[in-house]
């Protein structure tokens, strides 16, 4: 198994890999931050499902990118901070994504929140990825 320095960066390039070759699901290496931000894509409509599967040392998070009805929305997945540069905002300089109609995903003192939830909350953190 690959040991990675940046395991979001590897989790979003593996779905940004799967769509390009036009799979409709997706495993990735279980950890609590990626079922976090696996769960918010869910409830934003990025994407359809997500399943843990396995046990503990091999657990993986199978993630269902699109199906025969409903394609993926995804254009475009980028990793904001990054291990050598980390950005970090406070809640009155939390950027939008085109207009609002992409989602921005914090790592706040709240948990994995979108830009949106964050404002609201009123509530800054590191940038983790931004996703339209």
């Amino acid at each position: 198994m690959l040991c990675s320095t940046d395991p979001i960066a590897d989790f979003l390039t593996r779905i940004r890999n799967a769509l390009a070759v036009g799979q409709s699901e997706v495993s990735v290496p279980y950890s609590r931050l990626k079922h976090h931000l696996a769960d918010l894509l869910v409830k934003n409509g990025y994407l359809l499902a997500v399943a843990v599967d396995g046990e503990v040392p091999t657990k993986n998070l199978k993630l269902q990118l699109s199906s025969a009805t409903n394609p993926s929305t995804i254009t475009s997945l980028e990793r904001v901070s990054k291990p050598g540069r980390r950005v970090y905002v406070g809640y009155q300089e939390i950027p939008r994504v085109k207009n609002g109609r992409g989602l921005l995903v914090l790592s706040t003192s709240q948990g994995l929140l979108s830009g949106r939830n964050a404002r609201r909350a009123k509530v800054g953190g590191e940038i983790v990825c931004q996703i339209y």
